[in-house]
């Protein structure tokens, strides 16, 4: 081979025309992907981003900025055919083995990328994101996604769909694929080529992150610019990272200081402090409850948007609402955050969500100090029950590793009325845990039943014979899969009215979470809010409470309510003994957390950032706010110091 041709030298006008042609797929596959980014960009801002606020100007520097975004990810997708086209020998045209290969792989190539932009559109349609933690998580549980997303998406269709958009753009590109060169490309002009598009990934790999066009206050408009593949890697990358390197840190005998601050309202008594531990003692309270059994139904995505007692225009909750208001109701309480284990933790452990991956899901998360490890100490027998397979998302190993016998599908005895792949229906679980109670209640100690349902989820599929109250067998979405939660709580309160137990029973309804995140903001706080009431007709008097509430709250107002004494690390507090002012509600959005206190959200995100924004709840609007050191320090602790006790086994 001459390695001194003309057309070899970088400077030749026509290096630059043979390298084109050699390269000419590279070019011609870059280009489609950015087409396809565009139309996706543009499917997405149609559908969803006008309802989120994100202006027709935007697209000025979205659809840029989005193009460069993909023209960064091109750079990792065709990396191996560039690759091959390095090492590929310098013949003239391709050979019998290459005009197959060559069109085969493309077509595939471009078939994976349509189907990952179908699904980036059905995702966004429920999280109002690219591809984040959610996925995740959900892609760890392959069978159980698989299904939901089978039987609630025309799956078939879609594929179909790709394959011909992608049979028709491979056949387009074919002639341009196997075109004859006419003149050589040698190794050493291919490997200057090559050294420059190794140059370019090494760069995308150090120095553009993920997040580099992040620069709208709109949370939504970000997620536009954004790549959904590079935003999934990036959420794989850091999943479950170390807080101190890359969230905003303080000195720990500070963060120590700054909690006890805030916490010494709620009373108690810090026992452990100069071990770096927040354990508190609470004496017996007089005129608490005792020891009622209790019944803790946490609701699958049963956000207080659907209650007409929240103001919502949507009455579908009408069994809620009727027995809230004949028990202690709760106005304003929010979520941890937008998943099941969130919401889980924060019940069971009164624990902050810290960044990234919930406590359920963390290595090292057995002999916490949780409400049923607390209630195992005063004779309570304790049991966790779901209506699915509890190995989802570890719950089984969670629970049964921190104080409760654990139930799931698995334990149902009879047929159940229906089912899917997430679980049997509400009714049967509801049933097995009436039967559980009832074997409980033989044995003369008190029960502690806390109860996970699944029926308001996706695909929405119910059984024929209450239309009658809006749910449809299929197709009735999420308002069919609320009214049927609804309506099987209420079943099993007038079930429970049955039995001999149920004058000494405390019953207890909340969300998990919200039903869907939206909104333009990091930490959308109106889809956060739950509905939240605890029910004891012989014991508990019909009263409305407005003071704000977490979920990581509900663990110690329970324990005062029935005025039993404990020691626990628990950062939650007692809303019916501690003074409104200066509470705080905590939130966790993908990789952001962040602390609400008199009305000003304080959010902490990736490399150390930290913001602040003004919330006014009663519009649901969002204004500038000067940073508050105090807040800042606040928020830090919170979830510095949650962090620090759960990795040092410090929670227990």
């Amino acid at each position: 081979m001459d390695m001194n041709q003309p057309s070899e030298h970088p400077l030749n006008p026509s290096f630059f025309e043979t390298a084109t042609t050699h390269f000419r797929l590279l070019f011609l596959l870059t280009g489609w992907y950015l087409a396809l980014g565009f139309l996706v960009r543009a499917g997405l801002w149609a559908t969803f981003g006008r309802e989120a606020q994100v202006s027709a100007v935007s697209l000025l520097w979205v659809v840029p900025a989005g193009a460069v975004s993909d023209l960064v990810q091109c750079l990792y997708l065709l990396a191996p055919l560039a690759l091959f086209l390095w090492l590929k020998g310098d013949r003239a045209s391709p050979g019998r083995f290459g005009k197959v290969t060559v069109p085969a792989t493309t077509f595939l190539w471009m078939l994976s990328l349509l189907f990952i932009g179908a699904c980036e559109y059905f995702f966004f349609e429920e999280f109002n994101a690219r591809f984040n933690l959610v996925s995740v998580n959900y892609l760890m549980y392959p069978t159980e996604v698989a299904g939901d997303i089978w039987s609630e998406y025309p799956v078939v269709k879609i594929l179909i769909a790709c394959a011909l958009m992608a049979a028709l753009s491979a056949w387009a590109f074919r002639s341009q694929m196997l075109a004859v060169r006419s003149r050589p490309f040698g190794f050493r002009a291919r490997s200057l080529f090559m050294a420059a598009y190794a140059g370019a990934l090494v760069l995308a790999i150090g120095w553009i992150p993920t997040g580099l066009f992040g620069l709208s206050s709109n949370r939504v408009t970000n997620e536009l610019a954004a790549n959904g593949p590079s935003s999934f890697f990036r959420a794989l990358r850091t999943s479950e990272i170390e807080y101190h390197a890359y969230y905003a840190t303080r000195p720990r005998a500070e963060n120590l200081k700054t909690l006890v601050d805030q916490l010494s309202p709620g009373g108690g008594t810090f026992t452990r402090l100069s071990e770096g531990r927040l354990d508190r003692q609470f004496q017996a309270r007089p005129g608490g409850l005792g020891k009622l059994n209790i019944v803790l139904i946490s609701s699958e995505s049963f956000g207080a948007e659907f209650s007409k007692l929240y103001d919502s225009n949507r009455d579908w909750t009408p069994e809620f609402d009727h027995t809230a208001q004949r028990g202690l109701w709760f106005r304003h309480v929010y979520a941890t955050g937008t998943r099941t284990v969130r919401g889980l933790e924060a019940i069971s452990a009164s624990i902050p969500p810290v960044p990234t991956e919930s406590i359920l899901r963390r290595p090292g998360n057995e002999s916490m100090a949780t409400l049923g490890k607390v209630l195992r100490g005063h004779g309570y027998q304790t049991a966790f029950l779901y209506g699915g397979y509890g190995y989802f998302d570890n719950m089984n190993n969670f629970f049964r590793n921190n104080g409760y016998d654990v139930l799931d599908r698995t334990n149902l005895k009879t047929k159940p009325r229906f089912e899917n792949i997430w679980g049997v229906s509400d009714e049967d679980l509801f049933d097995m845990a009436l039967g559980y109670a009832d074997e409980r209640a033989r044995t003369g100690s008190p029960f502690f039943i806390h109860i996970m349902n699944t029926s308001n989820h996706k695909p929405y599929t119910f059984r024929p014979g209450l239309e009658s109250i809006g749910v449809k067998v299929s197709g009735g979405g999420r308002e069919s899969g609320v009214r049927y939660a609804d309506f099987a709580q209420g079943r099993m309160l007038r079930e429970a009215e049955k039995h001999p137990w149920f004058n000494d029973t405390l019953f207890i309804i909340i969300a998990d979470h919200g039903a869907r995140v939206y909104g333009k903001q990091e930490i959308p706080l109106k889809t956060y809010e739950i509905p939240l009431l605890f029910y004891a007709p012989k014991h508990v008097l019909p009263r409305r409470v407005d003071g704000l509430m977490s979920q990581i709250d509900l663990a110690p107002t329970l324990m005062g309510l029935l005025g039993l004494p404990y020691t626990a690390p628990w950062f939650g507090q007692d809303v019916l003994n501690t003074p409104e002012k200066g509470r705080v509600l905590l939130f966790n959005h993908n990789h952001h957390v962040a602390l609400m206190k008199d009305g000003t959200l304080t959010l902490l995100g990736l490399h150390g950032t930290i913001g602040s924004k003004h919330y006014d709840p009663e519009h649901d609007a969002y204004g500038p706010s000067m940073e508050d050191r105090r807040n800042a320090d606040l928020a830090i602790a919170y979830y510095q110091t949650a962090y620090e006790l759960f990795k040092s086994k410090a929670y227990d």
